[in-house]
């Protein structure tokens, strides 16, 4: 594609102040480092770990009455409010209740202020944990935004809840959907530790489709999105709007709705287009960004939108104007046009400040103390399935990787896979937490099975599967 001007942004701020993820330095927890740093200590700093439990938390009110989403069993009885730090919050109990809980940590993250209806329809996406029998509490978050720690807190306090307010479970799991993984997992690093003599907040983890690479990881391919799609199609930021560094995603106060993103990308890649109808340009380009970022042309828009908005939101309101994104050293390749390529792309290094930050904030350390049962789609394009990989290596540098069992499916989906995988998974990962039955994904597989009976197909199970590592799906870059 020779004869395309490079877009070259300006350096931006740098070194900026960090306050809005200072409030956490107290109890974040130590070891939060790149793949190739020591490995991690095998409990956080005593410091740390007093302030984790000296958390005073303010009194709730409890939970009112409240509605049931469609798609619940009848006679589930179904609770809400409002928390202390303003997030919303939804409890549904099945009928015959036998006593366990399963305490819900959502995807995305969504951006602006809480909203009520956004836990009420996660309830309603994971009606099968009721249907299966278990009580479920899920919160709003009480801020939007790649906030991890924050997120992590509002989980806890909708346990809290539940137990001052509703009963004390039998058993209680951690459920992780996406995103929501990091945060369960950080969850379960800060107040689900095990302290002899005391029964622990948590009994087990399951994490599904999990964005588990951490920030410092699991966001660099958007930005290598970001810099190929501008040096292809040179109109996000278009011609003679103001000039910004990709990784900021969106400059303060820039105006850009999804709609208009969408035209932009239809308008230089034909995504709305059968191929066919396409240019020979757009389909070269579409090929290229295909085949170099490694995503399939349907999620590209999608990719695009999370590498503005929420960057947009991390940069602004998280680094304090500071990239903790780069790429340099990255080579981009798959294409007959890998030199042109890399010669357009605009490059940018992370400020280590800001880097290390958004790390301590977003990265899992692995110091889970509570068995790790986690599933992922082999074919997930919104979450790549090889950064389970990367938490696996997370959860050995913390001498916790006999914690871990990691199970894949042959699925495409990310947002939810089937009726009968959740039920199977969470009877695998009890029978591990209470009896000491550690389970191995062929039998996760045959549990599935079983399953079908009462919850319908869909059982897709690869036992022997194991995800490469990280770097072969997302290009190796200089790290500081």
């Amino acid at each position: 594609m020779p004869g395309l001007k490079l877009h070259q942004p300006p350096a931006g701020p740098r070194g900026a102040s960090l306050s809005g993820l200072a409030l956490w330095a107290a109890i974040a927890v130590a070891g939060c480092s790149s793949p190739l740093a020591p490995p991690a200590p095998p409990s956080p700093p005593a410091a740390e770990a007093a302030a984790v439990a000296s958390r005073v938390w303010p009194a709730e009110a409890p939970p009112l009455p409240m509605d049931c989403p469609a798609g619940l069993p009848e006679g589930t009885r179904c609770l809400g409010g409002r928390d202390s730090a303003g997030a919303f919050y939804r409890i549904a109990i099945p009928a015959g209740w036998q006593g366990d809980l399963v305490v819900h940590a959502h995807g995305g993250p969504s951006l602006g202020d809480p909203k009520p209806e956004r836990v009420a329809e996660d309830l309603q996406r994971w009606a099968i944990m009721v249907r299966a029998g278990y009580a479920w509490a899920g919160s709003t978050f009480h801020q939007g935004g790649v906030a991890v720690m924050s997120a992590a807190e509002d989980t806890e306090r909708v346990r809290r809840i539940f137990v001052q307010h509703v009963q004390v479970p039998r058993h209680t799991v951690l459920h992780g959907q996406s995103w929501g993984a990091s945060v369960a997992a950080r969850t379960a690093e800060l107040f689900g530790r095990v302290v002899p003599g005391q029964r622990p907040a948590y009994d087990a983890v399951l994490l599904t489709s999990g964005v588990l690479g951490g920030g410092s990881r699991s966001y660099d391919f958007r930005l290598d999105l970001r810099v190929v799609y501008q040096a292809l199609c040179r109109n996000h930021p278009q011609p003679g709007e103001p000039d910004y560094p990709l990784w900021q995603g969106l400059p303060e106060g820039a105006g850009l709705t999804r709609a208009e993103l969408t035209n932009r990308v239809n308008d230089c890649l034909g995504l709305d287009k059968p191929v066919a109808q396409r240019s020979p340009e757009q389909r070269q380009k579409v090929q290229t960004i295909t085949r170099v970022i490694r995503i399939p042309e349907s999620s590209i828009v999608s990719h695009l939108a999370w590498a503005t908005w929420h960057f947009q939101d991390i940069v602004q309101r998280r680094t304090g104007g500071a990239s903790p994104f780069g790429n340099l050293g990255a080579v981009y390749g798959g294409t007959p046009e890998d030199a042109w390529l890399n010669a357009q792309v605009a490059r940018y290094a992370a400020d280590p400040v800001a880097a290390r930050r958004f790390s301590e904030d977003t990265d899992p350390t692995g110091l889970i103390d509570l068995p790790v049962l986690t599933v992922h789609g082999i074919d997930d394009a919104t979450a790549f399935v090889e950064l389970d990989h990367e938490f696996a290596r997370t959860m050995q540098r913390a001498g916790r990787g006999d914690h871990l069992v990691q199970t894949f499916t042959r699925d495409s989906e990310h947002s939810y896979l089937s009726d009968p995988v959740y039920p199977a998974l969470m009877q695998a990962l009890l029978r591990w937490a209470v009896q000491g039955d550690k389970p191995t994904p062929e039998r996760i597989a045959a549990d599935c099975q079983a399953m079908q009976a009462r919850f319908g197909s869909g059982c897709r199970f690869e036992p022997g599967y194991r995800p490469a590592p990280l770097a072969t799906r997302i290009t190796p870059r200089q790290r500081s």
